[in-house]
């Protein structure tokens, strides 16, 4: 049976604040939770594969070919700024230690 201090120590644990409203609600349904996952525990899952899908398939993706475009200007056109004949983006490395 998960009591309030069982609520309190996995609050802690996940850095959760819990008020006093929220430990009485979330008791009954912690409980809940760790009573469901008993009962699929008991299940007999030898025979069964691991699976990291309910359907076998598989993403359809285009092989990553390297590409020259000769065409500088038309992609260059698209960015928001542009430095000569570089995309110009933000800085984003700090030169404080």
């Amino acid at each position: 049976m998960i009591d309030k201090e069982v609520v309190r120590k996995v609050a802690h644990l996940a850095r959760l604040e819990l008020t006093q409203a929220e430990e009485e609600k979330f008791t009954p349904q912690l409980g809940s939770i760790l009573d469901y996952v008993q009962q699929i525990s008991e299940l007999d899952v030898d025979n069964i594969p691991p699976t990291t899908r309910v359907l076998n398939i598989s993403n359809v993706t285009r092989p990553d070919v390297l590409q020259t475009y000769t065409e500088r200007e038309a992609i260059l056109q698209n960015a928001p700024e542009q430095e000569g004949d570089f995309f110009k983006v933000p800085k984003i490395m700090n030169s404080e230690k």
